[in-house]
C-alpha cells in the first residue's frame, strides 16, 4: 500500500494528501495567530480595537468548560467545539463581530487526588494537562480569541470569583422588593427600627456581635449553618446531593454517602425559586432541559399545617391536600428533624403496639437505632418504592387540628428534610405511600374522598389508596366547618381560610429546591475571604485583600476514614497549614487575631459566572466594564433577559451548572453589577460520539482497535468477543484521539466528518473507516481548483452554464439556511453534490463557482479554503470574507415533476412550471395521453390537484 501511494504521489506530487494538509494546516494556524485573525474587539477597554467592527452586529459564542483531565482528548470531546467553531466562521462572515473563546474549569478532585497519589503538587499536574490540551485545540483549526482564554486556577481569575461570594455574602433577599439588596439596608432597617428584629424583644443597639451575626444569617444569600448534609468518609468531604449516585454512593469513588449534621456553607438559592422558573419562559433551550430544570425547582401549592405536640410545640407540616385533613391519622418526621429529640418521652405509653417499637425498650433507643439506619441511605434510595416501609413510633401524639384525635407520631426514611418542612400529615386511604406505611404498622384509615371506582369507603377493604381530584369530599365536618360534598379545589379554598382565621395555618408555595451546600474539605479549590473573630463571627475581607491565594501545604489530602464510619468528621487540609489560618489583620477597627475559613468553594464556583470574564479578562479594577457587558450580554430584541447568544454543551449539567449560574447572574443583576439577568439565551445541547466497546468472556473491555471481525463475529487474539455501543474512554479501551485521525487525513477531513455524521444534537458511533469518504471529497475540491501534477491553479475566468449556476445557487441557499439552523451534516451534504457536480462536468471550472465553493467550504475546512483562497489570487484570509449570497432566480427550478395518480397508482409524470395553477395543471393532467389511455373513458368523480407536484383522479 505504501508502494502505491508512493508512486501516485510521485505522479501526482500536488496531490493533496496528509502530508500536504498537515503542512497546509500548521502555515495558516501560525498566520492565523500572527495576525489575531480571530481577536474580537471591545466597544471599549484594553480589548478595544477598531470602532467599525465593534459596531457590527455581535454575536456571543460559548462552549461549556472543558476540565483539563490528563487523559487528554479524545474525538468525542470536539465535536461540540467544532460545531460552535463552524457557527462562529459563519457569522463572521455574515458581518458578526464574534467573540469566540475556551477557558478552563481547572479547579476539582482528579487533580487533587493525583497529588495525593503522586505528591505533585495540584498547580503542576493541571497546566501541564492544559498545555496538552491547548495543542491538540490547536490542531483542530478553532478560531478562538486567545488573549480571552483563562484557568479558575488564576489567583486573578478567582479573585473576582471570591469578590462575587462576597457579595452574596453581603447581600439579602428583600420579599417585597422581589431582588436581592446590600445587607447593610438590612442592618440600617434594624437600627432604625423600621424592622422588628426577629426572635427578640431587644432592640439592635442591645445585641451583641455574635447575636448580630445569627439574626442576619438568617437573611444572607450566603450563610454558614448546621444542616444535614451528604458526609462521606471515604472521601473526607461532604458531598451535593447531585454528586450521589442513586444507590446513595459517591459518584467520585463510589464510597458511601450518610446524612450527617455539619456547620457548612450554603447559598440561598431557594429565594431565587420562583424567578429561576418564571424566567425560563424567556430562553431559547431545549424544552427537555427546561422541564428538567422545573422539576427540580418542584413548585408546588398548598398549605402550612401546625398540629400541636404537648408542650414540645408543634409539628408544622406542608401539604398540597388540605382538604384531606380530616384523613389524617397519624405523622411521619424525616429521622434527622429537629423536633424528634424534643418529642421522644422516657418511656412507651401505655398500650404502644410492639410493631410499633422496633423491639426497642424505650422511644429514645429505637428513634437512635433507627437513624443511624436512615443515615445509610441516600435520598434516591429513601423516596424508592421498597416493597417493605420502615419507621419507628417517637412515642409521642400530635393533635389534628380539625378533628381533635390524637394521632402517633413516627420517624421514617420515606420522610426527607429536603422537601416541605421534613413532616407529612398522614392520609393513609388517599397515598399508596402512606396506605402500605399504615398496612405494615396496623395504623387507622379513614376516607375522605368518596371512591368513584365502587370499591366501598371502607379503606380495610381496599388493596391500595384512593387518590383523586375529581371526587367529592365525605366524612369531612367537625362543629365550626363541614367539606362534605364539596370538590376538591372548593375544599381546599374553605379549609384553607378556616386555618388561616384560628392561626393554625395559611396557604403557602413550596419548592422542591433546597439551599447550594456550598462547601468543600478539599486543597484544591478556591479559598472563602472568609475569617472568624474570637467569638466565632465570620467577617469578610476587603476587596483590597483579595485574591487570598491558596497557601503551600505538605499534605494535599483531607483526612479520610473508614468508608463505612458514619460518625467521624472532616478534617480539612488547609486546616494543617497554621501559620495561614491563624492570621492578624485589621479589619478596620484596628489589628487582631483571626482563623481563616479552612474548607473551600466547590468545583462549581468558578463555571458560575465564567462568560463575563470572557468578554473583559484583564480587567484588574472591576468585575466587566459595565460597557463591554452592555455590549456582548445586554438585553436586546428577542432576548429580554440579555445573555450568552449560543451556548452549547451536555444536557447532564441541566440541574448543576446551569441553575447554578443562573442564580448567580441573578444576584449580580439585582445588584447592578450586570445588565443580563440570565447568562445563557440560547442553549443547544449536543450529542455524544459513542463507539463499540469489545468485551471477552471475563466481561473484560479489550483494545477496539485490535479486534478483528470475521465471519459474523468479532475476535480478538483468538478468542471471540462482545460488541456493544457505549461511551468513548481510555478505560474502555476504545478510544481514538484526534491527534492519531489529524496525522492520517489531516484536521480539516476531522472536522468534517464530525460534522456529516449526523445531526448535531443526536448521538452517533464512531467508524474510523468511514473518516476516509470526507478525505475524499477535500481531494476532489483540491483538484477541481489545483492540478496535481504541476500545483498550478486551473479555473478560468469564463462564466459558468446554466446548470452549473443552478447547482451553485441552489448548494448557496441550503448551505446558508443549514449553517444559521446548525444543520452541519446536510450543508455538507450540499457542498458535496456541488463538488461532484464540478468533478462530473469535466473541463475547468469557473473562478466565480470555484471562488464560491471555498468560501462555502471555510466555516467547516477553514484550512484548505485559506489555502484555496490565497492560491486564487486573494491576499486577506478567507475568515473575514462575506460568505456568498444565492440568486433567487437560479434557486427555483426551470420546472417540477408532477406525479399524476389515478386510484392511487402512478400513471403519468409532467415537467411542470412551479408557479402553475391548479386549473391549469388538472387541465394538462387530464389532456396527458397516458391519463387518456388509462381513464380510458371512465367517469371521472373527483380530481384532487396539489399544485405543482401531484394530481389524484378518482374514476370508476
Amino acid at each position: 500500500m505504501t508502494e502505491i501511494n508512493t508512486a501516485a504521489e510521485t505522479a501526482a506530487p500536488h496531490r493533496y494528501t496528509a502530508a500536504m494538509a498537515a503542512d497546509i494546516e500548521a502555515r495558516w494556524q501560525d498566520f492565523w495567530d500572527a495576525e489575531g485573525t480571530y481577536e474580537a474587539p471591545n466597544p471599549t477597554g484594553d480589548l478595544a480595537g477598531d470602532p467599525a467592527v465593534a459596531a457590527r452586529p455581535k454575536k456571543f459564542i460559548m462552549d461549556m468548560f472543558p476540565y483539563p483531565s490528563g487523559a487528554g482528548l479524545h474525538v468525542g470531546h470536539p465535536l461540540g467545539y467544532i460545531a460552535t467553531d463552524v457557527f462562529a466562521r459563519h457569522a463572521r462572515m455574515t458581518g458578526h463581530n464574534v467573540l469566540h473563546t475556551l477557558g478552563f474549569d481547572a479547579f476539582g478532585l482528579p487533580a487533587e487526588q493525583y497529588a495525593v497519589q503522586t505528591g505533585t503538587h495540584p498547580r503542576v499536574s493541571t497546566e501541564a494537562n492544559m498545555e496538552n490540551m491547548k495543542v491538540q485545540l490547536r490542531r483542530l483549526g478553532l478560531g478562538h480569541d486567545k488573549r480571552r482564554s483563562f484557568a479558575t486556577i488564576d489567583p486573578e481569575y478567582y479573585k473576582w470569583t471570591q469578590w462575587i461570594f462576597l457579595q452574596i455574602f453581603n447581600s439579602w433577599y428583600d420579599d417585597e422588593a422581589g431582588k436581592a439588596r446590600p445587607i447593610a439596608e438590612l442592618v440600617e432597617q434594624f437600627a432604625d427600627g423600621t424592622r422588628e428584629v426577629p426572635g427578640t424583644t431587644r432592640a439592635w443597639s442591645e445585641l451583641n456581635a455574635a447575636e448580630r451575626a445569627d439574626v442576619l444569617g438568617g437573611y444572607r444569600l450566603a450563610y454558614a449553618s448546621d444542616a444535614p448534609v451528604n458526609w462521606c468518609p471515604g472521601l473526607g468531604t461532604v458531598l451535593a446531593n447531585e454528586e450521589v449516585t442513586a444507590d446513595g454512593r459517591s459518584e467520585r469513588g463510589n464510597f458511601p454517602v450518610f446524612k450527617s449534621k455539619l456547620r457548612q456553607w450554603n447559598m440561598r438559592i431557594t429565594a431565587y425559586a420562583d424567578r429561576l422558573l418564571d424566567d425560563l419562559d424567556a430562553l431559547d433551550w431545549p424544552e427537555a432541559i427546561k422541564l428538567q430544570q422545573r422539576n427540580w425547582i418542584g413548585r408546588s401549592e398548598g398549605a402550612r399545617v401546625d398540629f400541636q405536640v404537648g408542650d414540645a410545640g408543634a409539628i408544622t407540616v406542608f401539604t398540597t391536600r388540605q382538604d384531606t385533613l380530616f384523613g389524617a391519622t397519624y405523622m411521619v418526621l424525616a429521622p434527622e428533624h429537629d423536633l424528634v429529640e424534643k418529642i421522644v418521652p422516657a418511656a412507651w405509653p401505655e398500650g404502644t403496639h410492639d410493631v410499633w417499637t422496633g423491639g426497642h425498650a424505650t422511644p429514645a433507643e429505637a428513634v437512635d437505632a433507627y437513624r443511624k439506619q436512615a443515615a445509610s441511605k441516600s435520598d434516591v434510595e429513601r423516596q424508592a418504592e421498597a416493597k417493605d416501609k420502615t419507621g419507628v413510633f417517637t412515642g409521642a401524639y400530635a393533635t389534628n387540628p380539625v378533628s381533635g384525635e390524637r394521632v402517633p407520631v413516627f420517624i421514617a426514611d420515606y420522610v426527607l428534610m429536603g422537601y416541605g418542612t421534613g413532616a407529612i400529615m398522614a392520609v393513609p386511604a388517599h397515598d399508596s405511600r402512606d396506605f402500605a406505611f399504615a398496612r405494615a404498622f396496623e395504623l387507622p384509615m379513614r376516607c375522605v374522598v368518596e371512591p368513584s371506582d365502587g370499591r366501598g369507603t371502607d379503606p380495610s377493604t381496599w388493596d391500595d389508596a384512593f387518590a383523586s381530584y375529581e371526587a367529592k369530599l365525605v366524612n369531612s365536618a367537625n362543629d365550626e366547618i363541614s367539606l362534605d360534598g364539596l370538590g376538591v379545589t372548593e375544599a381546599k379554598a374553605r379549609i384553607t381560610t378556616w386555618l388561616a382565621d384560628r392561626g393554625i395555618g395559611e396557604g403557602t408555595v413550596n419548592f422542591r429546591l433546597r439551599d447550594w451546600l456550598f462547601s468543600r474539605q478539599r486543597y484544591w479549590g478556591e479559598p472563602f475571604p472568609i475569617v472568624y473573630d474570637e467569638d466565632g463571627v465570620a467577617h469578610s475581607l476587603p476587596e483590597s485583600m483579595l485574591p487570598l491565594e491558596l497557601p503551600e501545604v505538605d499534605d494535599y489530602s483531607p483526612r479520610t476514614f473508614d468508608p463505612d464510619d458514619a460518625d467521624t468528621r472532616p478534617e480539612t487540609p488547609l486546616s494543617r497549614n497554621e501559620d495561614w489560618v491563624n492570621v492578624t489583620l485589621d479589619l478596620g477597627d484596628g489589628p487582631k487575631k483571626y482563623r481563616r475559613e479552612t474548607n473551600t468553594m466547590p468545583n462549581w464556583a468558578g463555571s458560575c459566572w465564567y462568560e463575563l470574564r470572557y468578554l473583559d479578562p484583564h480587567n484588574s479594577e472591576k468585575l466587566v466594564d459595565p460597557a463591554v457587558e452592555q455590549y456582548w450580554m445586554g438585553p436586546r430584541e428577542g432576548m429580554p433577559t440579555g445573555g450568552v447568544d449560543l451556548y452549547v454543551g451536555g444536557a447532564e449539567h441541566a440541574v448543576l451548572h446551569l441553575l447554578y449560574a443562573r442564580f448567580w447572574s441573578k444576584v449580580l443583576f439585582d445588584l447592578g453589577h450586570v445588565s443580563s439577568a440570565e447568562p445563557f439565551h440560547k442553549l443547544y445541547n449536543q450529542g455524544m460520539i459513542q463507539a463499540f466497546v469489545y468485551r471477552d468472556a471475563r466481561g473484560i473491555a479489550v483494545p477496539a482497535a485490535e479486534v478483528e471481525e470475521r465471519d459474523g463475529g468479532f475476535w480478538y487474539q483468538g478468542e471471540k468477543v462482545s460488541r456493544v455501543l457505549g461511551k468513548m474512554g481510555k478505560s474502555l479501551k476504545n478510544a481514538v484521539t484526534p491527534d492519531e485521525i489529524c496525522a492520517e487525513y489531516g484536521a480539516d477531513t476531522l472536522r468534517l466528518y464530525e460534522m456529516a455524521m449526523g445531526p448535531l444534537d443526536v448521538s452517533r458511533p464512531w467508524d474510523t473507516r468511514a473518516v476516509v469518504g470526507q478525505y475524499r471529497l477535500l481531494q476532489r475540491l483540491w483538484r477541481n481548483i489545483v492540478d496535481e501534477s504541476t500545483g498550478e491553479v486551473t479555473v478560468v475566468d469564463a462564466e459558468p452554464d446554466e446548470d452549473t449556476l443552478r447547482a451553485l445557487h441552489k448548494a448557496i441557499d441550503g448551505v446558508a439556511q443549514d449553517m444559521a439552523a446548525m444543520r452541519f451534516n446536510t450543508a455538507i451534504a450540499k457542498i458535496t453534490e456541488l463538488n461532484n457536480h464540478l468533478t462530473k462536468s469535466g473541463g475547468a471550472v469557473s473562478r466565480t463557482v470555484a471562488e464560491r465553493l471555498v468560501l462555502l467550504v471555510a466555516p467547516l475546512a477553514p484550512h484548505i479554503a485559506e489555502e484555496l483562497w490565497r492560491r486564487l489570487g486573494h491576499t486577506e484570509s478567507v475568515v473575514h470574507q462575506d460568505f456568498p449570497v444565492a440568486d433567487p432566480a437560479y434557486v427555483v427550478d426551470e420546472t417540477v415533476t408532477c406525479v399524476v395518480q389515478i386510484k392511487g397508482k402512478v400513471k403519468a409524470r409532467l415537467e411542470v412550471s412551479p408557479s402553475i395553477t391548479d386549473a391549469d395543471l388538472e387541465a394538462l393532467a387530464l389532456a396527458d395521453p397516458h391519463v387518456v389511455s388509462a381513464l380510458d373513458g371512465a367517469e371521472i368523480r373527483k380530481v384532487i390537484v396539489r399544485a405543482p407536484k401531484l394530481v389524484n383522479i378518482v374514476a370508476g
